[in-house]
């Protein structure tokens, strides 16, 4: 398998007080999550900077935290429009039975009867249940049931197996 790329885990959104501490827009659930992950690879642009995170909290509604080395709100207000990055070596095992999205990402989708419908292009979390985004000779939004429409997945072979009409 590749090199996995990096995860997009939220955005620096702005300050927060005096002493360095940033806002952060989270994209982990339950949105605190992002604080876990140290250290954050920030990237904007082409530049990209490695920070520790050495304190942080769910302030309200908001992530709150502060990075190594940023200690006055000129230096967090520099930081405004960061995207938060972590590896994926930082987050913890799946469980049997459970995946990470970014793992499902690019995988080749074929049905039990062999036909192959494309890849995994993005998953989308729609309240009843997750629905697969398949993008091939044309787009299908496919209901990520695990035992039903979803049969199979074998990470290292890079393949789906979904009980799914293809005319549909």
């Amino acid at each position: 398998m590749s090199a996995r790329e990096d995860i997009n885990v939220g955005k620096i959104s702005g300050v927060f007080g005096i002493k360095g501490w940033v806002k952060v827009f989270s994209f982990t659930d339950p949105r605190e999550n992002i604080l876990n992950y140290s250290p954050w690879l920030l990237k904007k642009g082409s530049e990209t900077r490695q920070l520790a995170v050495t304190d942080g909290n769910l302030h309200g509604k908001a992530v709150v935290a502060q990075l190594d080395g940023v200690n006055d709100r000129d230096q967090a207000a520099g930081l405004i429009g960061w995207d938060i990055f972590i590896t994926h070596e930082q987050l913890p095992a799946a469980t049997e039975g459970e995946y990470y999205w970014s793992d499902l990402i690019g995988l080749k989708v074929e049905t039990v009867e062999g036909v192959q419908l494309g890849e995994v292009g993005s998953l989308l979390e729609t309240g009843a249940n997750d629905v697969m985004i398949v993008q091939g000779e044309r787009e299908r939004a496919i209901p990520f049931l695990q035992g039903q429409t979803i049969i199979n997945i074998d990470l290292d072979a890079g393949m789906i197996i979904v009980d799914w009409d293809p005319e549909f």
